[in-house]
């Protein structure tokens, strides 16, 4: 009986010292995932500067693009502050343009009305021929103005217009309709289609 006793205790010793060594082999066992995990996290630790880089590009472009954007911005304001320039330039040489030709116009009228006043200035000056002479003056200055679309405004005997005629005064004529023109005080003009002056008139009631 002893003897079986003692064979027995050495084996429930082995079977405790075997115990702990297979619980040592479950932790370890245990302990490798745990390595894994901090490979993972090692892989996630590298992540965030992947994702700066990634950032840090993305901004990179942006300002480039933002950058062609003002460019062309500012070549599109340039342009057309040019443009402005270049059709103010045409309508400046188109006015003077404009003077240019009237003036050589009047020219001719201003050496007609010098002959006209040197003639009528002369001891023997014959008072037809200054008359004629300013009679064809005065067809000159109206050619001149013709050529220019100044159109006279000579309403006598017309219906009064308010557009183009200014009223001095209103009076009972006879042989005058109701609000007709029936004296030219002073006669108007038109360039084209705009008013340059009325004219000033007398109109029946």
């Amino acid at each position: 009986m002893a003897n079986e006793q003692s064979a027995e205790q050495p084996e429930t010793q082995r079977d405790v010292r075997e115990e702990p060594g297979e619980e040592q082999g479950e932790t370890g066992a245990t302990e490798a995932p745990e390595g894994a995990a901090g490979g993972e996290q090692g892989a996630a630790g590298d992540d965030p500067q992947a994702e700066i880089e990634r950032l840090r590009a993305e901004l990179e472009q942006a300002e480039a693009r933002a950058d062609e954007n003002w460019q062309r911005v500012l070549r599109t304001e340039a342009e057309k502050d040019n443009i402005r320039k270049r059709a103010q330039k045409d309508i400046d040489s188109a006015r003077k343009q404009a003077v240019e030709k009237m003036a050589n116009e009047l020219l001719g009228v201003r050496d007609s009305l010098e002959l006209g006043v040197d003639a009528a200035q002369q001891d023997d000056a014959d008072i037809a021929k200054v008359r004629e002479g300013t009679e064809l003056t005065l067809r000159m200055l109206t050619q001149a103005m013709e050529k220019f679309s100044i159109v006279e405004i000579d309403p006598l005997g017309e219906k009064f217009n308010p557009d183009f005629h200014q009223a001095m005064s209103m009076q009972e004529v006879e042989g005058y309709e109701s609000n007709t023109v029936y004296q030219v005080m002073q006669k108007g003009y038109c360039l084209e289609d705009r008013l340059l002056r009325p004219a000033l008139v007398m109109v029946a009631k």
